[in-house]
């Protein structure tokens, strides 16, 4: 098998250099990143800052964000480790269990201070400092907040079969290469019009609190909501104490690095409708043809042309309290759309006109689904047309307003 796949991988190569495909150079600009996180998190003089960074995984970033905390006048604290990952196999689990959750606990009562934290990429909420300061976004709020600057991270537990978080891979195209990623999130973090992005985001919500929103797609897709008082999770980028000081939710306060979506749990009881997917991957198999139908925010019915016994199988497994529509989510940042040639899906779907489909519960974004832990958030659709009353916003993917 090791010899098919490296032929195979051969053959890949020659064809793309007999195609003239030539790669980016993969030159990182870690001062100017830096300089961009920090100004984001508008520090006020005294604010603490911890960055918390896996070993051997971009640590050539990590003097840089150090120093542009100190130039803002904020307070370094320095950068947390992760446990590397992968763990050994040796390792006992139960062991590694107990440990990390004790390491939890301490992380709680020793970040109690801090205003700020950075996840640097290789890392992620599964880790025990993360995931002690997400206890204190929620359980202590004031103007703590979290910067999200993910990249990849082949190891981690949030990771995609193939390692590259954040990246969905088109069906029938290869996974893109490690410097087609470095530029694009690159040039999104350092290009970004952030007012501008911000701006359009406004104009969509205000639509949506007004009115009644309908998705379609050429698959079948036809669904529709309404978001009343829901909150809105905006990510344009923002991250100063103020932005966070009246947040109601966890994601409110967990601000991504580079910015594009926005998210919304809908009032259930307005969702109806049904969700036709693409190739889709339910109980971890393939599924063609998939459908899903919504009356009243809860999932009545299941269909496919292949695999629904998987989807069953899903859902089956889950108490009758999280089998709900989670929620939207749409992308507006022109700077990780899908690229013509060589398609992939950057970055969980926060490029313009991207839109996510989630099931399951929602309470960590204002939702009312909550009582299991499932929630199936990463089915991105690009070719969805979006009106609001009647009025189109995005047509086949793209904006039209």
């Amino acid at each position: 098998m090791k010899i098919i796949y490296g032929f195979a991988a051969m053959m890949l190569s020659c064809a793309a250099f007999a195609q003239n495909q030539v790669l980016p150079q993969r030159t990182i600009q870690y001062q100017a990143i830096a300089e961009r996180i920090v100004t984001q998190l508008q520090l006020q003089p005294g604010e603490r800052v911890i960055s918390v960074g896996m070993p051997g995984y971009m640590n050539e970033f990590q003097p840089h964000i150090r120093y542009a905390v100190m130039k803002a006048g904020g307070v370094d604290l320095g950068v947390i480790d992760a446990l590397k990952t992968p763990y050994p196999i040796d390792w006992d689990a139960k062991t590694l269990r107990g440990g990390l959750d004790a390491s939890i606990e301490a992380y709680v009562k020793m970040l109690v201070d801090v205003d700020a934290a950075i996840m640097l990429p290789g890392t992620n909420p599964a880790h025990p400092a993360y995931k002690a300061m997400q206890r204190l976004l929620v359980e202590k709020g004031g103007p703590r907040r979290t910067i999200h600057f993910h990249w990849t991270d082949p190891y981690g537990p949030l990771g995609s079969d193939l390692g590259l978080t954040g990246v969905t891979i088109m069906p029938g195209h290869p996974a893109p290469a490690m410097q087609t990623i470095d530029v694009t999130y690159q040039n999104a973090i350092l290009n970004t019009d952030y007012a501008g992005l911000a701006a359009h985001q406004d104009r969509f919500i205000a639509a949506m609190k007004r009115g009644k929103v309908r998705v379609t797609t050429p698959l079948g897709t036809d669904f529709s909501f309404q978001i009343g008082d829901r909150p809105v999770i905006r990510q344009d980028g923002v991250a100063s104490a103020e932005r966070v000081r009246p947040a109601t939710t966890l994601v409110e306060r967990e601000i991504e690095i580079p910015p594009g979506v926005i998210r919304v749990a809908p009032i259930e009881s307005s969702v109806n409708g049904v969700i036709a997917y693409g190739p889709s991957r339910w109980s971890a198999r393939s599924v063609d043809g998939a459908k899903v139908t919504i009356k009243t925010g809860k999932i009545t019915g299941v269909s496919a042309k292949k695999g629904v016994e998987f989807m069953r199988a899903e859902l089956d497994a889950q108490p009758e309290s999280v089998k709900f529509f989670r929620e939207l989510g749409l992308g507006f940042n022109p700077l990780l759309t899908v690229p013509e040639r060589d398609p992939w899906i950057p970055y969980y779907g926060y490029g313009a006109g991207v839109v996510r489909i989630g099931l399951g519960n929602n309470a960590e974004i204002g939702g009312a689904v909550t009582g299991g832990g499932y929630n199936r958030w990463r089915d991105l659709f690009v070719d969805c047309t979006i009106t609001v009353d009647g009025e189109t916003w995005l047509k086949d993917g793209v904006f039209v307003k």
